[in-house]
């Protein structure tokens, strides 16, 4: 647990950077897949200062999208990983999911190319319903797919209103473009960047309720390498005896 977002965010970005540093060190290339939304600007920040990446060797996969929202949208997250991490660092081969044109074409198609190796790592968040990437509860905790269509549920869209994404519910897509759970697990490591008052409760109940399709996040539980970075505010509910096995974890 770190005092802040901006501790946290460094921490995991060290981590991040060793990750992909080894992964083009070991075979020569790193393959990754980016979370987006407000808790991940930090992180991404801090991620992008790394030095020692060669970001020509890295492929990078998005975990989710908006159905029928353009790029230039303030709340495309195609345009956030641009802006965010592709341009600035150079990434030369990445994987965007295109909400305007075929969603299902666009799935098969990036799922495709997902499945033609194992991801290194995997950064993604939780969402303030307890979600992972965009599997809102309850989860599909089976399909083999790589990426799904979903339906975005009323808790979901308040938060990207409330993340000053939106104007107002109306105007939030209802169905999204999102990396599957049992692929989000098939990431040979794991980074979940999860800082902040408001995840509070989805954190405790990942973390101290049952592994559930009605808090998605706790699946990651079940992965052997992933770390949970979390702050003082969204640890805020979890008993002593739960932060001191993250603390073992450097989370």
């Amino acid at each position: 647990m770190f005092e802040d977002t901006a501790s946290l965010s460094r921490a995991a970005a060290e981590q991040a950077a060793g990750s992909i540093r080894r992964a083009i060190a070991g075979q020569g290339r790193a393959r990754i897949v980016v979370a987006t939304g407000n808790s991940q600007i930090a992180f991404l920040e801090a991620l992008t200062r790394a030095s020692g990446i060669d970001w020509r060797r890295v492929e990078m996969f998005h975990l989710d999208e908006y159905v029928g929202l353009p790029i230039t949208h303030a709340a495309s997250f195609r345009k956030y990983l641009k802006e965010r991490l592709i341009d600035r660092v150079g990434i030369r081969e990445y994987h965007l999911l295109d909400g305007m044109g075929d969603a299902r074409e666009v799935a098969r198609r990036v799922g495709e190319a997902l499945k033609a190796a194992p991801v290194d790592v995997a950064f993604v968040g939780i969402g303030e319903n307890g979600h992972l990437a965009f599997n809102d509860p309850p989860a599909d905790f089976e399909t083999e797919e790589p990426y799904l269509i979903v339906k975005l549920d009323e808790a979901c869209r308040r938060q990207q209103v409330g993340e000053g994404w939106f104007a107002g519910l109306a105007e939030v897509p209802a169905e999204a473009i999102s990396m599957s759970v049992r692929q989000i697990l098939k990431a040979k490591e794991i980074i979940c960047i999860v800082p902040d008052a408001r995840k509070a409760a989805a954190v405790q109940m990942s973390f101290e309720g049952e592994i559930s399709a009605i808090a998605p996040a706790s699946i990651l539980r079940t992965h052997t390498a992933c770390t949970v970075y979390l702050d003082k505010e969204s640890a805020r509910l979890l008993d002593a005896a739960t932060l001191a096995s993250f603390s073992d974890e450097r989370a």
